[in-house]
């Protein structure tokens, strides 16, 4: 599933391929995607303008045309691909930007869970208003006040977007076993320093990721290690790591490195 390093990849696809170019034309392949308006008026509100600088918050990417703004959620298989204008579409090619200079954007979805809106700037922003602030670049602050304003289980609460924006499955169980927490703590039995731990780790698995595209399966990372058949040796120290659905989700953790909370 696209998280806040995959989206930011979108973005710079988007800002390479787009920025700059005249959309010539819009071809809607399959509507499904499209939430809130129809294809024949995305095209006509679209065609002939310009995409300007992209802006990512979250898993949201909004492509602003200095008129409406394009907002787009990728959902679990959605992507953005820059493509020549005259290459053979991809059967899961969704909507199909053709821009100047022979180039196309393509959105390119498997199974259709979110897809494209299309807001005038005041209203794109609004659309945002249920998000919490952005994981790659919230303060100390603004991160201890997400985290003290929830009651529950720290896993649920970095994965909650309207707490914290961009964090997903992969990188909340990555950045909690790089803390050494577990993801079933009570938010609120964090102490100060454990607080000022995990955003520090955030941030740095955020900028790893960003700088990869997407959340690394590294050697010495959970992620390298999570999904090997029949469970794998924690990447630290070698136990037999523990996999568990935590907050709905599947949550995997080193039960030597992240000990469970007393109850």
């Amino acid at each position: 599933m696209p998280e806040l390093p995959d989206v930011e990849g979108f973005r710079r696809v988007l800002a390479d391929c787009a920025q700059g170019r005249t959309i010539q034309r819009v071809e809607v392949r399959d509507a499904g995607v499209l939430h809130g308006i129809g294809a024949r008026r995305l095209s006509r509100d679209l065609e002939g303008r310009k995409f300007t600088e992209p802006e990512r918050h979250g898993k949201w990417l909004l492509a602003h045309t200095g008129g409406p703004t394009l907002l787009l959620h990728f959902g679990m298989t959605g992507r953005l691909v820059c493509a020549a204008a005259d290459d053979e579409p991809h059967r899961h090619d969704r909507v199909l930007f053709t821009l100047g200079g022979g180039r196309q954007l393509r959105y390119r979805d498997q199974r259709k869970l979110k897809g494209l809106w299309l807001a005038d700037d005041p209203e794109a922003a609004r659309r945002l208003d249920d998000q919490g602030p952005d994981a790659l670049t919230v303060s100390r602050a603004d991160f201890d006040a997400a985290l003290t304003s929830r009651r529950g289980r720290l896993k649920a609460a970095l994965t909650d977007q309207s707490l914290l924006a961009g964090l997903g499955n992969l990188l909340a169980d990555e950045i909690l076993w790089q803390s050494r927490l577990h993801p079933s703590r009570a938010t609120g039995s964090l102490t100060d320093d454990e607080r000022a731990t995990l955003h520090r780790t955030m941030r740095r698995v955020l900028r790893t990721s960003v700088r990869a595209g997407y959340v690394p399966p590294r050697d010495n990372w959970l992620t390298g290690h999570r999904d090997a058949p029949g469970g794998a040796p924690c990447p630290r120290c070698d136990t037999r790591l523990c996999s568990s659905r935590i907050a709905g989700r599947t949550t995997v953790w080193c039960p030597r490195c992240q000990p469970e909370p007393e109850s």
